[in-house]
């Protein structure tokens, strides 16, 4: 009896604090849980109120479970964009999908519905009888929900037998600017739902506890073994719920809000996680307003969507944070995503800008007024052992800027005001949000008047009661605003236009300073100078139309020194241009400083970092070397690497070392010109090394669209070789010292689910001429049959050499530019004579000719019988000068472990016959091995770029 009254009080509660300002549609929904089938049986009645002027004559409904129904959906293509194999290779019962039984009007009609084979998560509904504006209109659909695993975005069942249900249920799309917005499910959290209130009646097995972010009006035993809830809610955008075999939420009141929260704990005690709770909710009430759900659902899923990263990443011993500050981050970072998704009723795609700049803003005022001092590697700065690293030393939230600036230095930067689809994942999940909360921050320290916290308020409340948008924003502000804030828009929200100033001239005369500032690439945004002395902070200015190079006359004040953006608060592209030191002939001379491994751009230095290194190849053994670069953890115009090191097994001293110089193009398809030059030397055999000089240049091509996986490079360059004399390799007869001119031009476009990949390639010297093209092909079908096509074809165009050295290789290339990262490259018997590299050729089997010194055109394939384990088989022909062409094919086993990073070929038959017939078949198979660090790790960090 307590129960249901204290939840009819709950619900009385509910009602007084959410009485609507004006009629909205109505969803009722009734739903019958076969949790074992992991299917929902729902009939739904929706009553539609036209609130607009239109006359509206079809409704259209989000159905975003029917998204993970097949691999052509949305939803599959943006998994196989982002490199996500789980979403294609799935079995079927782990997908989701909505069978829609019926669909009647209000006078019991049948209606047609369709679904578009461009959306097939939207339902388009026509009406026997329009929708006029103020009028209602209510239809009946009955529809079955199939339930998709968790594993591909957290939301559907868990291996517990557990539902985490979000945006499951058909519902009207959001209505603006005279359509219905058709935004389809792609993984982004931003579907666009018509304000509506809500009616459940929710019947589900008696051991299954619910969670939800609607109100529990009652709860009661029914016949069947089943618990009947009926749920309600008004003005959402949407609702929550989690079905549990094991009750993990718990509830906490206060007078701000009822939390159910599962959020990981991490070791801190009950009356910890509630002062915290406490705490947060408090503060992002008095900073945003009374959240008019009244009760909102912090989950563990949601954290994980969209986790504090840097946290979430390092193992729990090596957490640098106490656990209660853990908690507390994670807590506020997934609470105020909750509480602005709920209440903001803007357009959750195309104004995404909006949530997060309010998002990260109001968590870095957070930090600003409970941890001030908190450094963003927290406890670890405190050993002593990595003071030294500015990475350690830095305050919490200037985390924010370098992440942006992460992908500014790359020019993979985008418009915070893109449509979320748009963006690039790093950009959406990170520097995006990051460059609108800073912007924000920037914006209000610019304005001096709190006008942005006053502005997200008002529009936080103005939100509570209607529909809003980013213009609406916009005009808060500008209402608020004593100065001119449209660069602001123009600028830091709708252009990827980067900031950066710096000093020219600068001299005191008398009281007074003249200062020179320069405009380095033309956004015209305000800039605050600042005098210091003493290492304090004696005026700031604000300097506005800063166009071109501006000089300005102000008083000193005692300044010894000047600073562009001292205290960081704009979101500039470089910091390492913005000191001038008054009254001294090196005004801007920055001492070097050298650091154990990496570390973060410390604009106050000339870095210099050593890392310990190694090289392995059968000739020099694992041999040790120190690593001396400048490759901070942001991208650098001028980047140098010398790498020398210590042969082990022949006792010389080898190395490499490259100097590149990177001119990033803002605008247009060319977007980066690389000029570099590298010189290496390393033993090719037991008793000769060769030393190589390559001075390069490269053009680098992207689509407009940066989601585009597709790239195009130019590359031109001069290889120069020279090759001490091996008895060992047999290069007594050949040209030890020699020159080619190679150009290159290659375009990859490459996904999961197919890639694609094209390159010709000249290669000039005084001893030959050579043309040469490759076609690649893979593409995985719906089956999970995968294929691999190759063709290769190359040719001398003039040669005036005997040395098989310069020919084409059938089955490995003599590699005679050192491109290829062979560990035994001179071997012709033992285990590293088996290393494989596809290239040229690419035949698996060896031959009795192994070179073609005229021309070659080959065909490589490979298809999948079962998982990684494939078949393969190549054939091609050949000509040497004084011998007619020949043809050759060979066939076996791949074991495709890790794609181009370990793999195995087990020959079967081939031109030579069956090659399982001869008792040194081991020595037959051939092997794919990767051991370089960066190369795997661009195999887990594609998706993100």
């Amino acid at each position: 009896m307590s129960a249901h009254l204290n939840s009819l009080k709950a619900f009385i509660f509910f009602l007084l604090i959410n009485v609507p300002v004006q009629a909205q549609h109505l969803n009722k929904l009734f739903v019958d849980v076969d949790h074992d089938a992991k299917v929902l049986n729902v009939r739904q009645e929706i009553t539609y109120f036209n609130q607009t002027s239109d006359t509206i004559n079809s409704l259209v409904l989000n159905d975003w479970n029917n998204a993970y129904s097949g691999k052509d959906t949305p939803l599959a293509k943006r998994f196989s964009d982002e490199f996500v194999r789980a979403f294609h290779l799935a079995k079927d019962e782990d997908r989701g999908s909505t069978t829609i039984a019926t669909v009647t009007d209000q006078n019991g009609r049948p209606l047609s519905w369709e679904r578009t084979p461009k959306h097939p998560d939207i339902v388009d509904i026509q009406l026997k009888n329009p929708i006029y504006p103020n009028h209602k209109f209510s239809i009946t659909i009955r529809y079955t929900v199939k339930i998709p695993n968790d594993r591909f975005t957290r939301f559907g069942y868990d291996k517990d037998g557990n539902f985490i249900l979000k945006d499951w249920y058909l519902v009207p799309a959001r209505y603006t600017e005279g359509k219905f917005v058709r935004y389809s499910n792609e993984n982004l959290d931003d579907i666009a739902n018509a304000i509506s209130d809500y009616e459940v009646l929710l019947r589900v097995p008696e051991d299954i506890a619910v969670t939800s972010d609607l109100y529990i009006g009652s709860e009661k035993r029914i016949e069947g073994n089943k618990k009947e809830y009926f749920l309600v809610g008004k003005q959402s955008n949407n609702f929550n719920l989690v079905f549990e075999k094991k009750k993990t939420f718990k509830v906490y009141r206060n007078s701000v809000a009822e939390v159910s929260t599962n959020l990981k704990d991490d070791r801190i005690t009950e009356i910890q996680k509630s002062l915290i709770i406490d705490q947060v909710t408090r503060y992002v009430d008095s900073v945003l307003g009374r959240y008019p759900n009244g009760k909102i659902i912090v989950s563990q899923n949601d954290y994980e969507r969209n986790p504090v990263y840097g946290l979430n990443q390092l193992p729990s011993f090596l957490n640098p944070f106490p656990d209660a500050f853990t908690y507390e981050i994670r807590f506020l970072k997934t609470y105020l995503h909750a509480n602005l998704r709920n209440t903001l009723k803007l357009d959750p795609r195309k104004e995404a800008w909006v949530y997060d700049g309010i998002q990260i803003y109001l968590m870095m005022q957070y930090m600003e007024d409970f941890y001030p001092d908190k450094k963003m590697m927290g406890q670890l700065s405190d050993w002593g052992i990595l003071q030294g690293h500015h990475l350690f030393n830095i305050a919490y939230n200037d985390k924010y800027n370098y992440l942006y600036l992460l992908m500014a230095r790359k020019n993979l930067d985008q418009p915070i005001g893109y449509p979320k689809n748009k963006l690039i994942k790093f950009n959406e999940q990170l520097a995006g949000k990051y460059k609108a909360g800073l912007s924000f921050k920037y914006l209000n320290d610019y304005l001096a008047t709190d006008a942005v916290p006053q502005s997200i308020k008002e529009f936080y409340r103005l939100n509570t009661t209607s529909q809003a948008s980013a213009s609406d924003f916009e005009e808060l502000l500008k209402s608020k605003s004593q100065k001119n804030i449209d660069w602001f828009f123009e600028t830091m929200v709708h252009s990827r236009e980067i900031i950066d100033y710096k000093f020219g001239k600068a001299k005191t005369i008398g009281d007074s300073l003249h200062i020179t500032v320069k405009n380095r690439t033309g956004a015209n945004v305000p800039i605050p100078v600042y005098g210091l002395k003493n290492d304090t902070v004696v005026f700031k200015q604000w300097l506005e139309n800063v166009v071109t190079d501006t000089t300005l006359t102000i008083a000193s004040f005692g300044a010894e020194r000047l600073a562009l953006n001292y205290e960081n608060t704009v979101p500039e592209y470089n910091l390492r241009n913005n000191w001038r030191t008054l009254n001294t002939w090196s005004p801007n001379q920055k001492p070097f400083k050298f650091t154990f491994f990496q570390d973060l751009e410390n604009p106050h230095y000339n870095q210099v970092f050593y890392v310990p290194s190694f090289i392995f190849n059968i000739y020099d053994g694992f041999s040790p070397g120190l690593r001396l670069h400048n490759k901070s953890l942001l991208e650098k115009p001028i980047i140098f690497e010398l790498n020398p090191t210590y042969s082990l097994k022949t006792g010389q001293l080898i190395g490499s070392f490259s100097f590149a110089v990177n001119n990033y193009i803002r605008e247009g398809d060319l977007f980066n010109v690389r000029y570099s030059v590298g010189a290496s030397t390393y033993h090719y055999a037991p008793d000769a090394r060769y030393t190589k000089f390559t001075p390069a240049v490269q053009f680098r091509i992207r689509e407009e669209d940066f989601r585009e996986n597709r790239r195009q490079f130019i590359t031109l360059r001069q290889v120069l070789v020279d090759r001490e004399r091996s008895v060992y390799a047999g290069t007594e007869e050949q040209n030890e010292s020699y020159s080619v001119f190679n150009a290159r031009y290659s375009k990859f476009d490459s996904e999961i689910t197919k890639h694609y990949n094209f390159y010709t390639d000249v290669q000039l010297s005084k001893s030959f001429g050579k043309l040469a093209g490759e076609v690649q092909f893979r593409r995985l079908f719906n089956d999970n049959r995968q294929i691999n096509l190759r063709m290769f074809a190359g040719a001398f165009v003039y040669r005036s050499t005997n040395s098989e050295f310069f020919s084409f290789g059938l089955d490995r290339p003599s590699d005679y530019m050192f491109d290829y990262n062979f560990y035994g490259r001179s071997e012709t018997t033992g285990l590293f004579s088996q290393q494989y590299i596809m290239a040229e050729g690419g035949f698996k089997s060896i031959f009795g000719t192994r070179f073609a010194n005229q021309w070659m055109v080959t065909v490589n394939g490979s298809f999948n019988i079962w998982n990684w384990i494939e078949v393969y088989g190549d054939a091609g022909t050949f000509k040497n000068k004084y011998d007619s062409a020949k043809f050759v094919y060979d066939s076996g086993i791949r074991l495709n472990l890790l794609p181009d990073y370990f793999e195995l070929y087990f020959p079967v038959y081939s031109s030579n016959g069956f090659e399982l017939q001869d008792g040194n078949y081991s020595e037959k198979i051939r092997f794919v091995v990767t051991i370089s660090p960066g190369t795997l790790i661009n195999l887990f960090t594609r998706k993100w770029f």
